[in-house]
């Protein structure tokens, strides 16, 4: 089956492809782009692999699905295009940031700037149809995903692991907190972040074990 996915993740994920799964969910998100309105754009399935390669990821951050809304959508979690307001989330994360680091709040929310320093920006659920969240779930995504998580846990070191949420939390139990920092809180959905995303100060103690590791900070 030919994916369109940068090369290093091609190669790492190779024995995916052609697994029952991926070959019935290659067939659903085909029949869904050809007949309905799904996020984000078909080019865009894969962006936050293309953005970061397997071997330069250095911080993994977890969404669920992507946002269902038009013009939202751009294949990395949590961000959007520049020109696109910000969704409640997105603001949350970047009143941390200033709180956590002081970096004032960016002109748009497009997190591509992340993602070519090193940050994975996954969803579990790379699909969705508009306006309808979580319409791509149980369909074979969050098992790639669950692989990708896999892969990274196993074959790296010393990772840092963002996981908001129960969601997010649940997903990434397995990873092994001796070889990598998982960095757990609540969400920052307006919902749930006044519970402990607030303060939770992901972003310096990120920066603080990369230092630690001899590896780049993140420019948030």
């Amino acid at each position: 089956m030919n994916v369109k996915i940068e090369s290093s993740w091609k190669q790492c994920l190779a024995e995916e492809w052609d697994k029952d799964y991926f070959v019935k969910l290659t067939d659903f998100v085909r029949q869904e782009y050809r007949s309905k309105t799904i996020f984000p754009p078909a080019a865009k399935i894969f962006a936050a692999f293309d953005a970061c390669p397997f071997d330069q990821v250095k911080v993994v951050i977890l969404g669920q699905d992507p946002y269902h809304d038009v013009g939202q959508a751009n294949g990395l979690c949590f961000s959007v295009e520049p020109g696109i307001p910000m969704p409640p989330s997105l603001i949350n994360i970047f009143k941390e940031i200033k709180s956590d680091i002081g970096t004032d709040m960016p002109e748009n929310g497009d997190l591509s700037r992340w993602a070519e320093q090193g940050v994975l920006l996954l969803n579990a659920t790379l699909t969705v149809e508009a306006h309808k969240a979580a319409s791509h779930q149980g369909k074979g995504w969050e098992e790639f995903t669950d692989e990708v998580i896999m892969r990274l846990a196993n074959d790296r070191e010393n990772l840092v692991f963002m996981l908001w949420g129960s969601y997010a939390i649940k997903k990434g139990a397995f990873i092994d907190r001796n070889r990598h920092l998982v960095l757990t809180s609540p969400h920052p959905s307006p919902l749930s972040a006044y519970r402990g995303f607030f303060g939770n100060k992901h972003f310096s103690k990120a920066n603080e074990y990369l230092t630690l590791h001899k590896k780049e900070p993140i420019t948030w």
